[in-house]
């Protein structure tokens, strides 16, 4: 018989609706039972693509005897991260607390009001290397919390206040205006931190397992451009060489896996996620942009391909991960044996696609092989004694015609639910690569992913975070609201449709309205008015994808630029100015905020362009601003007679009934443009150019 998860859409929810556990959602009904039974509390935190939480699963939660135990002491509850950030982020940070470590599938032990009091991750079913079994925690939590009553409370309340503690962070440490004397020097000593942990043999940072950081990457680009640090711009290219190169990528399917387990970037955990393939597409995109390296333009436009093929539905929504396991086995559906390969090329061109993508009969994985490039084309052609381009065909033909055997396997499954933050990584980085690749098909793909977010992700005005089969739920945070804004604002640049600047001007105000404290002069990850937990979670590092502080601070700046809105500037620089000491101590876990600090820092380059986007000139001229790498670029403009009374705006006209450019900076403007080329060469000129060179 189905528990009650069967009513949930969540796919991660539905795999366990059929647990002999009797699991309640999150919610008042389970809530209110376990203060009504008087209870604790057994709290599950996974995700759909989670390794572990399957096998927890498997041994555990379908054991009848495991869940008669679960069933008649607690009231368990499941719960799906993706969906709730904000509990996830509560109760992971209780866990650490208690143990020094979290992961996932999250298990944690509360009161009936929500206090954590004791908690770990994955809890085998027998006993083992140190680890009790996860009958003994059942048994052992469930008696501490029936005779030990006034010291699992003491314990509880202790614990919650170090939560409060650490989650109202530290008092501002720069100038209230914003850190514009430390500034500089914050980004200089965040490099040389990060060089001192970067591996010079296989691009990263730290030691195994490596994951890949595309926050970070595009912090060492922005300072490459900023400041032509070319140490900087080495780390971040060498590093996505050798994560396009490796196992970590799909070579056949195209898009990236999780993360390395090893130090080469040979072994993945082979999920794939959403974000992952959003931000680090983006990232590809801009160091294409800089050196000019098709191998980084192929990794770019590959991983937005492989999203548009495997993670997009019909609506336009992105799907959100594909798992690690398929018939049983972790990667089975990504691995090959010499034999599959000829058995699908024939014996000549087998032979040479397995000496370049290193396939053996010894295998690199449990016999099998993980594909990989040891280095890069021009290498492999000369060793083989063939043409670039011949190599290149060849084996381009020869992954189409694997991808397609590999097709006829069992896939891994897909979670088809679509949260608004990671799609707007998606949305953010198809706009800009369809403006500066010429690539239409980009652009209308954000398009419809837009318009999908904003009609069915909506309720009264306000923004949901999750849509599944037709249903959409949960207030949206900080990171949806911000990361969309930051996406429809670059949407808009890539357009100059006024529908994309609106909503991103409205998103802007709620992340103010909804999310900023004045009083405290920080942002809270959810809203004012949301579900009141034991805290009103807040976390300003970067994880996997940006902070929604960092969102919400690049999002108001670029708006400012565009608008000149002081009242959104003066929140994002007060958020600044309250995370330069931990900036300063941490950067790698703050690469998006120091990003962030650029926008402050650095002038933009404006650039208006005058004219109708029905003119074949006005999109030559659009296309053009969007071609190099301008990090603190603002696009603007369109019909003169539609534009809003932005400061940026005043004293712009059409020259000539053409369609016409503008490139300004530090309040001095170019000469009337009209040809795509001296438009390309002004936005060159005023590329900031380190001193002596």
């Amino acid at each position: 018989m189905a528990n009650r998860l069967a009513r949930e859409t969540s796919p991660y929810l539905l795999q366990h609706a059929h647990n002999p556990v009797d699991w309640h959602p999150w919610g008042e009904e389970a809530l209110s039972l376990a203060r009504e039974k008087d209870r604790p509390i057994l709290l599950s935190i996974g995700y759909s693509a989670c390794h572990w939480c399957h096998v927890m699963e498997r041994e555990s939660f379908e054991d009848p005897g495991t869940a008669a135990l679960m069933n008649e002491r607690f009231v368990s509850i499941k719960v799906d991260r993706e969906e709730r950030p904000d509990l996830d982020s509560i109760y992971m940070r209780a866990v650490q607390t208690l143990t020094g470590h979290g992961g996932w599938p999250l298990t944690a032990f509360l009161t009936p009001d929500g206090r954590a009091f004791f908690g770990g991750t994955y809890f085998p079913p027998e006993a083992r290397h140190g680890m009790p079994s996860f009958r003994q925690v059942l048994t052992a939590v469930s008696d501490a919390y029936r005779s030990r009553r006034e010291e699992v409370e003491r314990g509880s309340d202790h614990l919650l206040a170090m939560l409060r503690r650490g989650s109202e962070g530290s008092r501002a440490s720069g100038k209230e205006d914003g850190p514009e004397g430390e500034g500089p020097a914050i980004l200089e000593h965040a490099v040389r931190f990060l060089a001192g942990r970067f591996d010079p043999v296989h691009g990263g940072f730290g030691p195994a397992p490596k994951f890949p950081q595309p926050m970070t990457l595009e912090l060492l680009l922005r300072q490459y451009h900023r400041q032509g640090d070319e140490e900087a711009l080495d780390m971040a290219v060498r590093t996505l060489r050798g994560m396009a190169r490796g196992g970590m990528r799909d070579h056949l399917g195209g898009g990236f896996h999780r993360y390395s387990v090893d130090t080469r970037w040979l072994v993945p955990h082979f999920e794939k996620m959403l974000y992952d393939n959003g931000l680090l597409a983006r990232v590809y995109l801009h160091a294409f942009q800089i050196t000019g390296d098709p191998e980084l333009r192929e990794a770019a436009t590959s991983t937005l391909d492989y999203v548009l093929e495997d993670l997009t539905g019909p609506e336009g929504g992105f799907h959100s991960a594909r798992d690690a396991d398929s018939e049983g086995e972790e990667g089975r559906f990504y691995l090959w044996r010499p034999g599959e390969v000829d058995d699908v090329l024939g014996r000549e061109e087998g032979a040479l696609f397995r000496r370049v993508f290193d396939v053996t009969e010894v295998g690199n994985f449990e016999g099998r092989n993980i594909l990989h490039l040891s280095r890069g084309l021009d290498s492999l052609a000369a060793t083989e004694g063939v043409p670039r381009d011949d190599l290149a065909a060849r084996l381009s033909a020869a992954k189409d015609s694997l991808k397609k055997a590999r097709s006829l396997r069992e896939p891994p499954f897909r979670d088809e639910k679509v949260l608004v933050g990671w799609n707007s990584f998606v949305l953010r980085a198809l706009a800009e690569a369809g403006a500066s690749l010429g690539r239409e098909d980009y652009v209308a793909a954000a398009v419809a992913n837009a318009s999908f977010l904003l009609d069915a992700l909506q309720d009264g005005g306000r923004l949901l975070r999750s849509w599944k089969g037709g249903s959409a739920k949960i207030p949206a945070f900080l990171e949806d609201h911000a990361g969309l804004g930051n996406a429809l604002l670059t949407l808009y640049e890539a357009t100059l449709e006024p529908r994309w600047l609106r909503e991103a001007l409205d998103l802007a105000e709620q992340v103010v309205d909804l999310f900023w404290e004045e009083a405290e002069g920080l942002f809270y990850d959810a809203p004012r008015d949301g579900e009141r937990l034991v805290l009103r979670p807040r976390d300003v590092m970067d994880n996997a994808t940006p902070s929604g502080n960092s969102l919400a601070v690049e999002l108001l700046l670029r708006v400012a630029a565009l608008s000149g809105a002081e009242h959104l500037r003066e929140p994002a620089l007060r958020a600044l100015a309250r995370e330069a000491g931990a900036m300063r101590q941490f950067p790698s876990a703050f690469g998006r905020l120091l990003s962030a600090l650029t926008l402050h820092l650095d002038p933009p380059v404006e650039v208006v362009l005058l004219g109708s986007d029905r003119d074949g000139g006005f999109r030559e001229l659009l296309g053009a601003a969007h071609r190099p790498y301008a990090p603190n670029r603002v696009v603007a403009g369109g019909d003169p007679a539609g534009l809003p009374p932005f400061p940026l705006f005043r004293g712009r006209e059409l020259r000539g009934s053409r369609p016409t450019a503008y490139v300004c900076r530090n309040f001095t403007c170019s000469l009337p443009i009209h040809d795509p080329g001296e438009l390309l060469e002004e936005l060159d000129r005023e590329r900031r150019v380190p001193e002596g060179g």
